[in-house]
């Protein structure tokens, strides 16, 4: 229990900062997992056998478990608080670890990507709407900018570390996951299971104070936040979305996060392969190197652009991501380690700020009691071209050789980050008007 915290607020005014910075770590703890397999991959396909289109498969396996978790955990999250849902999430990742450092066959490593998966689905929703309660609304723009640069750098940071450490890495991730759980129970929360704050402010009034003539004639403001907190289904497992009024924001996050993240994901998964071809090696240090590179590249470009306004951000991130496809087709066709590199880095700096972009906006337009959902929408939005598309450039890679793969995937990828560019260049009605 940390001194001055209200715990009632579940992260207002009263909160230190450093709270909102270390609410931040079960994020990044989490996502060292999610790539921490990434340079190995080139090893266990020398040592087990698989072909790239397995390689591919393995990877979507992780996506299957991060968009089943999104259909659960946003709701989950927002109806019974934040911390009961990401304590079971870190048990599932250690397990994760465990399967990782013993894997022998395919199999064993379909079952800890897809641990993996369920686990960072739990972290992308709870976990970063938790760093929006820690922060309170007075400091949402901060919370937004921790939470995904927190995403994005745990995401570089394990690559780089399986570069180094081999199959070690995961004994040392097995220690950051632990010190995540002692974070997540010190969370400064309300109560002991984290329910968002929007609750206590309810309850805090008696019903009893009330006036008959309010009660039974709400206002206008009142029947808006009502509406706009409180989800049209009641199911426990659905598509999530955002509440009326904020689906433009959703679109114009998604239109530039999403082609982003597919880049990313591309790099990560087929990335050690193309290096390999290109410079005749096999070693796990130089494809976690460039995907450390890159997610410190989206790290970076995060705090560069974080006083710009969010469609601006946007626009950066369509724009860096439609150049680095063009730069990755230009290195598998010229056969460029450095275009390569560049493209990494770009591709980084595009999921970077359309991942801040679109969680900034959320932040901005979604009622806390709804935010845990929101963050899944968004994720979902980027996840499922992530698992699909890389995995169809892998089987393509496969018939037709990695050159042609690569260069008709880049393709497609820059098309979509183009529209991407264009949705937010031109805003949707919905956002328009709130700007007007």
């Amino acid at each position: 229990m940390v001194s001055g915290v209200r715990e009632a607020d579940g992260g207002e005014d009263g909160v230190a900062t450093r709270w909102v910075w270390t609410a931040a770590w079960p994020v990044t703890a989490v996502f060292v997992l999610s790539n921490a397999a990434t340079p190995l991959y080139v090893r266990w396909q020398r040592d087990i056998g698989f072909s790239k289109g397995t390689l591919t498969v393995i990877f979507a396996c992780y996506i299957v478990g991060l968009l089943g978790s999104l259909l659960v955990s946003g709701v989950v999250s927002d109806r019974v608080g934040r911390k009961p849902l990401l304590l079971p999430a870190l048990g599932l990742a250690l397990a994760a670890c465990a399967i990782f450092a013993s894997a022998s066959s395919v199999a064993a490593l379909l079952v800890a990507r897809l641990f993996s998966g369920i686990a960072v689905g739990a972290v992308v929703s709870a976990g970063m709407a938790a760093v929006t309660d820690v922060a309170g609304p007075g400091r949402r723009r901060l919370a937004a900018l921790l939470a995904s640069c927190a995403m994005v750098f745990g995401a570089g940071l394990g690559p780089l570390l399986a570069g180094v450490l081999g199959e070690g890495v995961f004994a040392l991730e097995a220690v950051l996951l632990v010190a995540a759980v002692l974070v997540v129970v010190r969370m400064p929360l309300r109560g002991s299971s984290g329910v968002p704050a929007r609750s206590a402010s309810a309850r805090s009034v008696p019903s009893r104070s009330v006036p008959a003539s309010s009660a039974s004639a709400p206002s206008a403001s009142a029947r808006s936040v009502s509406s706009r907190s409180v989800p049209a289904s009641r199911a426990w497992v659905r598509i999530p979305g955002v509440p009326r009024g904020s689906g433009g924001e959703l679109l114009m996050g998604i239109a530039v996060f999403a082609p982003g993240i597919t880049a990313t994901s591309f790099v990560l998964s087929l990335g050690p392969s193309l290096l390999s071809g290109l410079l005749h090696t096999t070693s796990p240090v130089v494809a976690g190197a460039m995907a450390f590179v890159m997610f410190l590249t989206a790290t970076g470009a995060q705090f560069a652009v974080q006083r710009l306004d969010r469609r601006t951000i946007l626009l950066a991130g369509a724009v860096s991501t439609t150049i680095g496809m063009g730069a990755l087709i230009a290195a598998v066709r010229a056969s460029s380690v450095p275009l390569l590199v560049a493209a990494a880095l770009l591709a980084g700096a595009g999921q970077g700020m359309g991942q801040l972009g679109g969680l900034s906006l959320l932040n901005s337009s979604v009622p806390p009691g709804r935010l845990a959902e929101a963050n899944a929408a968004l994720n979902v939005g980027g996840y499922v071209p992530a698992g699909v598309l890389p995995v169809t450039a892998g089987y393509l890679s496969d018939a037709v050789g990695l050159t042609a793969g690569a260069t008709v995937f880049g393709a497609v990828l820059m098309a979509l980050a183009l529209v991407g560019g264009l949705v937010v260049f031109t805003g949707p009605p919905s956002v328009q008007k709130k700007e007007a």
